[in-house]
């Protein structure tokens, strides 16, 4: 049995030292903020603080993702090795990095004929993604081959829910996916959008809750609504959020409240500087094992 590796791009919004501890190597995006480019290197090359107020002080924020070439030079050490690679890829729905790892992997392919290169379209984003390697990784530091990863993967990555939620619209009006009316009125009124990515792995806008605590509420109940084997769910919880930590711990203690058999509590991490491009501050991401996405 080939020795294989498990890899990601950083945009699964963990920490560069849980990704080191379980063996997780994973290949950067790209932050630009005003005139300086940095790594989206979970936090090392700048922290969600300083790109948060960057941001509000008004710099300019944008992302480039993973090209073919990176790919190459990121996917060539483990093959020299002689690992096979199951690379899982942000999804396709929200970034083309997922295109770009196919066309790297084809072209490997031909220089390496005796390694094999699977390359996932999670269909997930930011510790969504996140859950679904840490899943990936307990399977295989339980002994499961990398076949047996793939065709688990390509069979559950549907079931993995990400809904959440924003306290401020700022940010979204001004990358445009809030029209300005609808954002000035939203935060007029203290609307509270909901969103999830759906079976597509797309963004999309679910409902509008006007005032943060019934946002928070809100959030609970469509997960109950979804979560594997309901009020009983033992698998793992993650939330992500950007600058705004008591309102993620505000949503976890009810989370732990209603489901007490949680796998480890939930966890709450940050969301990273790719995805915090575009969100700014207060985004709260809720990540759960559920039934499969149909819409």
């Amino acid at each position: 049995m080939s020795e294989f590796v498990l890899t990601c791009c950083s945009t699964v919004d963990l920490t560069n030292e849980y990704m080191k501890e379980r063996n997780i190597p994973y290949v950067s995006f790209h932050a630009q903020v005003g005139e300086d480019i940095y790594a989206d290197d979970m936090g090392q090359s700048i922290s969600q603080k300083e790109l948060f107020q960057r941001m509000i002080d008004g710099e300019d924020a944008k992302t480039s993702q993973v090209t073919v070439q990176e790919y190459i030079d990121f996917f060539k050490p483990f093959l020299d090795d002689g690992k096979d690679i199951l690379h899982i890829a942000l999804s396709s729905g929200i970034s083309g990095t997922y295109n770009s790892a196919c066309v790297a992997a084809e072209e490997l392919r031909d220089e390496y004929p005796d390694r094999k290169i699977y390359v996932v379209d999670s269909l997930a984003a930011s510790a969504g993604y996140g859950l679904v390697i840490d899943t990936l990784a307990d399977m295989r530091d339980d002994g499961a081959t990398m076949d047996e990863l793939y065709g688990w993967i390509e069979d559950n990555k549907k079931k993995m829910h990400h809904w959440y939620f924003t306290t401020d619209l700022t940010f979204l009006i001004k990358g445009g996916r809030v029209s300005k009316t609808s954002g000035f009125v939203g935060n007029l009124l203290g609307i509270c959008p909901l969103l999830n990515v759906d079976y597509e792995g797309k963004l999309a806008a679910r409902e509008k809750i006007r005032g943060k605590k019934k946002v928070i509420k809100r959030t609970l109940e469509v997960m109950l609504e979804h979560v594997q084997d309901g009020k009983d769910y033992s698998g793992k919880c993650f939330i992500s959020q950007a600058d705004c930590y008591d309102d993620a711990r505000a949503l976890a203690d009810l989370i732990e409240e209603a489901l007490p058999n949680l796998n480890g509590g939930v966890q709450i991490t940050e969301i990273g500087a790719t995805i915090g491009c575009h969100t700014g501050p207060g985004t709260v991401a809720l990540f759960f094992w559920g039934d499969e996405r149909v819409n």
